[in-house]
């Protein structure tokens, strides 16, 4: 999974303009600056922000700039801080008002786009409309919601796990504003936790409250996460780090940042962070022991805006359902085949055969792993090349995780800081490495994502990513390494892409069962016990990123269902390059506006 990604409709790391623009300095503070609060006016019409009688082009530039700059830890995360006139040294700002104030330039921007004449435009202009309006629209229809999520928890794509992240790995430190800016927004981590846990309170008081399992677990996590003193934590570690390779700096200097940091996370992020576990423990017997998101007022509403964001269709929690036991078992039978081939007994369990040929594959870790994922990538981009009109020049490194990983990261726009698929370094079964590469990095995630982030295109197409679109995309990656041979002389490798395939099809199910048909985690991690239990642990993740699961098999399916309308059109002269130039080379979309992209293709360009 791209960790970027599985916001519900995350640009960059935006999450609801979740953040604020401020004026540029020109230095770092000796001294706590200032918290990360909002600067700007209220907003009322599209006058009063610029975004009146411009033509549709400079409209689509300037008014989604308009909410890129309430997000600067995004822009720093793209490397294009500069490019709107921001330093790398402000954290967003999540206060209830600056959210609310979000929610009325989304209105104002949605409004105005709607005063365009949409079919005077250009055929492309049109995508563009259409993307963005889809956008806009869902961001609007989910103000409602503002406060039906649980944001701090144990897994990838809590508040808490992304700011971690992002400071120790996507921050730059390549100069001396970089070292300052990095020290600024230490200095801010107390002042936008305290806005955390006012949104935590907000929901506890709308009657939002966590899963019982999952508030443990994230005590745990804030727990670990800032146990020890200031100078063994990674805020402090992976700076000194980079520090220590950035030229230039005195001595003087180096101790001076490092001195500064070390007060910074003494002083700000421990006491935020144990206040945040405190405010956890301190509502736990608030915790609710059910599962599902039917358990908050407005549940079912919610659920179902969940899926139409995660999902970008409109295919409603029984269509899922339903589609997830019909791949279910349509995976099923495609396993039997390629344990056939390996001569495995016809009256074995298929959890039996997934086990035995785990086992004889055999297992690898630490630097064999990331070396292994290494030759993959090398591999893939080979094979893969002549696949594709459009190719990234931003290059993929490999990361080693030891806490698990199976992650992406995007890099800059400008490669300074290249894609990272962060591979786990523990004990991992050989037969899953293989699919699990070529989704995070070639020809999955970073190939869509830096091929999107370079493209001649608006800039929030380029930026905006919706789940169905992203993931369904990686899954497809998945599905053709098989079509161009690359598991033909790795059976087990095929075992293990299926596997996986197979658990993209039980999430359709746990998690609409979850959600929408009141299962408790208990019946949910049975029926994954039955079918794929070394994944049945990911119910967890399921109670926390509801919907977000749905994206891969509706994404896969939706693009194959797509190739194959072109394929029918072009009959031999159909050409797999020129498809995906047409799938990825109008930036990230909405599967039901993919629908329309290829539908006007095959219509001629009508």
């Amino acid at each position: 999974m791209g960790r970027s990604t599985t916001a519900l409709l995350a640009m960059l790391a935006l999450i609801a303009g979740a953040c604020s623009a401020q004026p540029e300095t020109t230095s770092g503070p000796t001294s706590p600056p200032p918290s990360p609060t909002s600067t700007s006016t209220t907003l009322v019409d599209a006058g009063s922000l610029g975004i009146e009688g411009l033509d549709f082009a400079e409209f689509l530039e300037t008014s989604f700039a308009l909410l890129a700059v309430r997000d600067p830890q995004g822009l720093t995360s793209a490397g294009v801080a500069s490019e709107h006139g921001l330093r790398n040294d402000k954290l967003n700002d999540l206060s209830d008002a600056f959210l609310r104030e979000t929610q009325q330039l989304e209105v104002a921007i949605l409004e105005e786009l709607r005063r365009f004449e949409r079919n005077e435009l250009a055929s492309a202009d049109r995508i563009s409309y259409d993307s963005y309006e889809w956008y806009l629209d869902h961001q609007v229809r989910g103000h409602r919601f503002m406060y039906h999520d649980w944001p701090v928890h144990h897994f990838v794509n809590s508040y808490n796990f992304n700011l971690l992240l992002f400071l120790t790995d996507e921050h730059p430190v390549e100069s001396l504003d970089d070292a300052q800016d990095y020290v600024a927004r230490l200095w801010q981590i107390a002042a936008q936790v305290g806005q955390v846990i006012d949104g935590l309170q907000r929901r506890v008081a709308a009657g939002i409250v966590p899963v019982a399992e999952i508030a443990d677990l994230t005590v745990n996590r804030l727990d670990q996460d800032a146990r020890g003193d200031a100078r063994s934590l990674a805020l402090y570690t992976s700076f000194e780090d980079r520090l220590g390779s950035l030229a230039g700096l005195t001595g003087e200097q180096t101790a001076e940042l490092l001195e500064e940091a070390a007060e910074a996370i003494e002083q700000s992020f421990l006491p935020a962070w144990a206040a945040l576990a405190d405010y956890m423990r301190s509502i736990r017997h608030l915790a609710s022991d059910q599962a599902g998101v039917g358990r908050h007022p407005d549940g079912e509403d919610y659920y179902a805006h969940l899926l139409r964001g995660h999902t970008s269709t409109a295919l409603d929690a029984g269509e899922v359902h339903e589609l997830g036991l019909v791949n279910v078992e349509r995976v099923q039978a495609e396993l039997r085949e390629a344990f056939d081939q390996l001569g495995y007994p016809q009256d074995a369990t298929l959890v039996d055969l997934m086990a035995r040929a785990a086992a004889e594959s055999g297992v690898t870790s630490g630097a064999a792993a990331i070396s292994l994922n290494e030759a993959l990538i090398g591999e893939a981009a080979v094979v893969f090349r002549p696949l594709f009109g459009l190719w990234p020049d931003t290059p993929v490194v490999v990361v080693p995780d030891p806490g698990g990983g199976g992650y992406y990261v995007p890099g800059t726009v400008d490669g300074s800081r290249p894609g990272a698929f962060y591979a786990g370094t523990g004990m991992r079964s050989l037969m899953s490495i293989p699919t699990i590469n070529y989704h995070e990095a070639v020809p999955g995630h970073h190939t869509q994502i830096a091929i999107a982030r370079t493209l001649d295109l608006p800039s929030f197409q380029r930026f905006v990513m919706y789940n169905g679109f992203v993931e369904g995309w990686a899954l497809y990656a998945e599905r053709l390494a098989a079509e161009v041979g690359l598991y033909d002389d790795d059976p087990y490798g095929n075992v293990g892409r299926l596997e996986l395939e197979l658990l993209r099809a039980v999430r359709l199910v746990v998690d609409t069962g979850i959600h929408a048909l009141g299962w408790s985690a208990d019946e949910a991690r049975a029926y994954m016990l039955s079918l794929i239990p070394t994944w049945a642990h990911e119910v967890q993740r399921y109670m926390v990123l509801p919907g977000q699961a749905t994206g891969y098999m509706i994404g896969m399916q939706e693009i194959l269902r797509l190739r194959e309308i072109v394929r029918d059109r072009e009959g031999e002269s159909f050409d797999i390059a020129a498809f995906h130039t047409l799938v990825l080379g109008s930036g990230n979309q909405p599967l039901v506006i993919l629908d329309r992209l290829v539908s006007d293709y095959v219509a001629g360009g009508s």
